[in-house]
């Protein structure tokens, strides 16, 4: 049966009656990342239930380590109607950050169902997507269903990591696992975000994701002598670092705008009425107007350096001979040469500095034919949604998979309820994902496979 150009029957789908339960059980797997080999656990196992649950409905499936025991990911491919197209990828990883049980008003790994939420850690980051990605998978294999081009599930280790163990080692090492793929979408993207508009109504914008920062953990270390802690010391190592992270950690950085900033700021100025000068003096106010998602507008407006660990010393008494930070750099496309002028400014000769991890920003335009895609999805189940572009103050796979010529988008659709506060659930206490935006993200992903 071919679905080119038609959407599947999606009110009673099978999908859609099993995305929950799909979600629920993925939360279950404790694969929590701790950015250590050592401790890092189930995504094998998490995995190979994936991979489970598409072999039983005829999938042919390959499952592939990224470099290190237990870090799995799951590929299986639906051919297309139209096989000289490129592939598009549709990934999700399956690692979630830790969680610490008595937070929690639920067990962080129960995929409870109550409330009208899928309750747990990674029901936002991102098992809500991976859920939806496998209902909709079963359901188009179980009915025979031909997309217009091929499309290839991709569910990835150690996102939250920056894919040192997943995305970024596939793409160095297994590239063949993303032959033909031309397009691909993913996390934090084609979420809601409702605003008042001029005429008293309101508009749900859906973020499509067009542009990340760049991901980079800097650590910066001072040299000097030791010696006792009782003397005097002109040179002391914890001093100088502490001078050179203070003034780094609250420098300001210049404003630059973005094409995908600007043309999300331009059209909820044209719906909302609202005036937003991004070099005026007020800036900041202007965005709190949003709500919630100004946090990450407002990061997208500069690059940031927030110093995040502090290590040295070993005794009260003793001056230490070295002094580390670490700091997370998000620095926009464009910016990585000036960023780090910048930061040499700042922290002084004194202070060295190196690149723990560095990956690059990425940036794309809101067209094409996929974008189409998008916004009639969203369209044929909310007819008074608009999408949008947006930049993402941090980072996904797309990072990697950008450098394979890859086209990569954040679309992991969702309705959300007004006044929840999606971005604070991202690693945040209580994480959950409401019944209803799943179920209408599977229709919306339905559709859109079926149309890309």
């Amino acid at each position: 049966m071919s679905a080119t150009g038609r959407e599947s029957d999606s009110k009673n789908s099978r999908a859609v009656a099993e995305v929950v339960d799909l979600v629920s059980k993925l939360i279950r797997f404790d694969t929590s990342n701790t950015g250590d080999l050592a401790t890092t656990k189930g995504e094998q196992e998490c995995a190979e239930w994936v991979g489970d649950r598409l072999r039983e409905v005829g999938y042919t499936t390959e499952y592939v380590e990224s470099g290190a025991p237990g870090r799995g990911n799951l590929f299986a491919r639906l051919h297309g109607a139209d096989p000289s197209r490129g592939a598009l990828m549709i990934h999700g990883h399956l690692d979630v950050v830790p969680a610490q049980a008595s937070d929690w008003s639920v067990h962080p790994f129960s995929g409870a169902v109550h409330d009208g939420y899928v309750w747990g850690r990674g029901a936002v980051d991102m098992k809500d997507m991976v859920g939806m990605m496998l209902a909709v998978a079963r359901q188009f294999k179980a009915e025979g269903t031909v997309p217009p081009r091929d499309l290839v599930f991709a569910f990835l280790a150690d996102e939250e990591n920056g894919g040192r163990w997943g995305s970024q080692w596939l793409v160095d090492n297994r590239p063949d696992v993303f032959a033909g793929i031309t397009e691909a979408v993913g996390e934090v993207g084609g979420f809601s975000l409702t605003l008042p508009r001029r005429d008293g109504t309101d508009r749900r914008f859906y973020l499509v994701e067009t542009a990340e920062k760049s991901l980079g953990w800097m650590r910066l270390r001072a040299r000097a002598r030791a010696g006792h802690g009782s003397f005097l010391h002109e040179d002391n190592a914890v001093t100088m670092l502490a001078q050179a992270v203070a003034r780094l950690g609250t420098h300001t950085f210049p404003l630059v705008l973005s094409d995908s900033v600007a043309e999300f700021l331009a059209a909820v100025a044209e719906e909302t009425g609202l005036p937003f000068d991004p070099h005026g003096p007020d800036i900041e106010g202007q965005l709190a107007k949003l709500g919630t998602i100004s946090r990450i507008i407002g990061a997208t407006l500069r690059d940031t350096a927030n110093p995040t660990m502090l290590q040295a010393g070993y005794k009260a008494n003793v001056i230490p001979q070295t002094a580390e930070a670490v700091v997370d750099c998000r620095v926009l496309p464009g910016r990585q040469a000036a960023f780090e002028r910048e930061v040499d400014e700042l922290i002084g000769p004194d202070v060295e500095r190196e690149w723990i991890t560095k990956l690059d920003s990425y940036e794309t335009t809101f067209d094409g034919h996929l974008v189409d895609a998008m916004n009639d999805a969203i369209l044929a189940h909310d007819p008074d949604g608009r999408t949008v572009p947006y930049m993402l103050s941090g980072g996904t796979d797309a990072k990697a998979f950008a450098r394979l010529g890859i086209r990569c988008f954040g679309f992991a659709p969702l309705r959300l309820p007004p006044e929840l506060d999606f971005s604070a659930l991202f690693h945040g206490v209580d994480e959950r994902v409401p019944v209803e935006s799943l179920e209408f993200g599977t229709k919306v992903l339905e559709h859109f496979l079926l149309n890309s």
